[in-house]
């Protein structure tokens, strides 16, 4: 504790110091910048809005150097707002979800082990940049016990028209409870570059993750009644008993990704019309492996092999698209798009059963077709796309349209239609372990979905979102009578509703920002299990100090949700699971926050879960894996412009 405090002082009155020595002339936000002080000793650098971030739908955005609430709610391990997910209770472990958003647009079955997929980067997640000079962002945290968290960035452009970036993310930390140890390494690099008269341009990264975490299958049952009676003795979480503590699993994943175009015209920014011909090639591959120095029966069931068990899962990808896309300003955009994608999923050998042969691979290629549309109708924004596998190993098709319209500058509103029919992930079809209970093969139906949302952003009001969404055949893990966890397909429906509404209230000096959740699930309230409410309040001052050095917001944020049949985790899946033994949740989580920016560094203090000191702790995060008790964290996101 006091290092922590040693640590922020000396950093603050550092940054200070160079805050008084010299300014830049940069617009970012909540310091100096904005003031004018210090102008004559300022550097003139380019706008922060030519530090550009292009998404991998070619939205561009910049640069934000600024402090605000919703910065403090995106510093965390997976550096997204994790509103709807309830983490455990050390950093790089998996997240429980609080609510639950289908892909529409995935119509290939997804990899193994979805539950230590949260902060694994796919092709959607990478970034492409365009900057003036060199910018380097640095994010450093730590961890309940033992370790640290750093993502470290770095990009430039070589000339105006060749962009590199690199990043490594790492994580390493203990943890306070026996055998969950985490370590995470994902190393990421970028290329953005165009030809002098664009009609060339290409984009492409080189991803590598290396994701292990130590599992110890939860507290055993005489822990759990030591940890839900809050004995004093057991404050110390490390002596609290665990299942087992000989296991650890691994998830492992390469992917290199290109998209290039050319223009057969010249580019829309120079023309009324363009046409271009274009090309994406992904090579995806992962790995997912859990290991264990002996086995665990009386957990998971009869194993074919006592000691040294090792499940390994890999899949393969190779994805080649050819597209034709054209641009008028009369027609708007479309886009044509034919692909093909050859996966190799599976194992190394068959296992034969009594009753069942297990095969080892599921091998084959796809064909795929689809296209996109956008065009600006009558004051309404109108984007639609479309995909069809075709040939019957993996069939499936999603259509997904959308209509926005601005009604003033400070009130839109957008709504649309989703519908797919895809294949449920690899580990539903096929699945091998050495534990006998989870080997299986099946033949399951698509799972149909169809959604309908509405949105509506209002800078007066309030942003809310609305979605009514209904499924077929879904598919589920769910905990057997006896105890195992198996995959099912549910035969009925499932229709659910979710309402989301956020605002934030701004009293100069002191504000607040409110985020609601409702969820009421109509049918298929068996196999879908979700809180009824979700709730987070935050309350904050926020000013200037130091004669405008310093930029601070200090307040509380409370949370809550209510009391469901949380979901269950499995280690060996590493997957969720439903069940209906358990009721849990209905416990506030009250965070004290203490965050301040001086010139482009962003400095986070923070005390989690504050309110258990008073309350105690005896809470989960999933049937028997405890919530996070009462932690101090410190952390910071430092930008460099060179």
């Amino acid at each position: 504790m006091k290092q922590v405090f040693f640590t922020l002082i000396i950093l603050f009155v550092s940054l200070y110091s160079q805050a008084q020595e010299r300014t830049l002339s940069r617009p970012g936000g909540n310091n100096a910048d904005e003031t004018g002080a210090a102008q004559a000793d300022s550097v003139a650098v380019p706008p922060i809005d030519l530090y550009q971030i292009i998404s991998y739908k070619n939205d561009t955005t910049y640069v934000d150097t600024t402090l605000n609430i919703k910065k403090d709610y995106r510093f965390n391990y997976l550096r997204k707002d994790n509103f709807e997910l309830l983490p455990f209770s050390n950093t790089g472990q998996t997240y429980t979800s609080l609510g639950h958003d289908p892909e529409f647009d995935k119509i290939m079955p997804q990899f193994v082990a979805q539950a230590r997929h949260f902060g694994f980067f796919e092709t959607e997640d990478i970034n492409y940049y365009r900057v003036p000079t060199p910018f380097t962002e640095i994010y450093f945290k730590t961890v309940p016990e033992q370790g640290q968290q750093l993502d470290a960035f770095f990009t430039v452009n070589t000339s105006d028209r060749l962009n590199f970036s690199v990043a490594y993310k790492g994580v390493r930390a203990l943890g306070k409870f026996q055998h969950i140890l985490t370590s995470t390494g994902i190393f990421r690099t970028t290329a953005n570059y165009r030809t002098e008269n664009n009609k060339y341009q290409l984009r492409t990264h080189f991803v590598t993750h290396d994701l292990l975490n130590e599992e110890n299958g939860g507290l055993s049952e005489q822990a759990l009644e030591q940890y839900i009676g809050e004995e004093e003795e057991f404050d110390d979480r490390s002596l609290l008993d665990v299942r087992f503590e000989n296991a650890q699993s691994t998830l492992n994943g390469k992917r290199f990704y290109l998209d290039h175009k050319y223009f057969l015209t010249n580019p829309a920014s120079d023309s009324l019309s363009s046409l271009s011909l274009g090309h994406v090639f992904n090579f995806n591959y992962k790995k997912f492996q859990f290991s264990q120095e002996s086995a665990v029966q009386e957990v998971f069931g009869k194993s074919f092999e006592s000691s040294n068990l090792r499940d390994q899962t890999r899949l393969e990808e190779v994805y080649n698209e050819a597209n034709v896309e054209f641009r008028n300003n009369i027609l708007g955009r479309l886009k044509f798009r034919a692909g093909y994608n050859r996966y190799n999923y599976g194992y190394n050998s068959v296992y034969i059963l009594e009753d069942q042969k297990i095969t080892n691979r599921l091998i084959g290629s796809v064909v795929s077709v689809g296209g996109e549309y956008e065009k600006d109708i009558a004051g309404f924004h109108v984007d639609a796309k479309a995909s069809l596998n075709l040939g019957d190993d993996f069939s499936g098709n999603f259509v997904i349209a959308n209509a926005s319209y601005s009604l003033n500058e400070e009130n839109q509103i957008e709504f649309g239609f989703k519908q797919s029919s895809q294949n449920a992930n690899y580990n539903y079809l096929l699945y091998q372990s050495d534990y006998i209970n989870y080997n299986w093969q099946n033949d399951y139906d698509n799972i149909n979905s169809q959604n309908l949302h509405f949105r509506i952003n209002s800078e007066k009001l309030f942003d809310a979102t609305a979605n009514l969404t209904q499924i077929q055949n879904y598919a589920y893990f769910a905990l057997t009578d006896v105890g195992v966890v198996k995959p099912f397909q549910y035969g009925d429906q499932v229709r659910y509703l979710k309402l989301r509404a956020e605002r934030e209230f701004d009293f100069g000096k002191f504000g607040m920002y409110h985020t609601l959740m409702y969820q009421n699930v109509m049918d298929g309230a068996d196999v879908l299990k979700l809180p009824d409410f979700v709730t987070r309040n935050s309350f904050y001052y926020q000013d200037h100090w130091f004669q405008r050095a310093l930029y601070l917001q200090t307040g509380f944020t409370f949370k809550y949700f209510s009391k469901y049949e949380m979901n269950g985790y499995d280690p060996v899946l590493a997957e969720f699971f439903v069940q209906d033994q358990q009721n849990l949740g209905g416990f506030p989580v009250v965070d004290f926050f203490f965050n301040g920016k001086v010139r482009q560094t962003r400095i986070f203090f923070k005390l989690e879960h504050l309110n258990s000191l008073i309350m105690g702790n005896n809470h989960f995060s999933a049937p028997g894996y405890p919530y996070t008790d009462f932690l101090v964290r410190f952390g910071l996101v430092w930008n460099f412009f060179l």
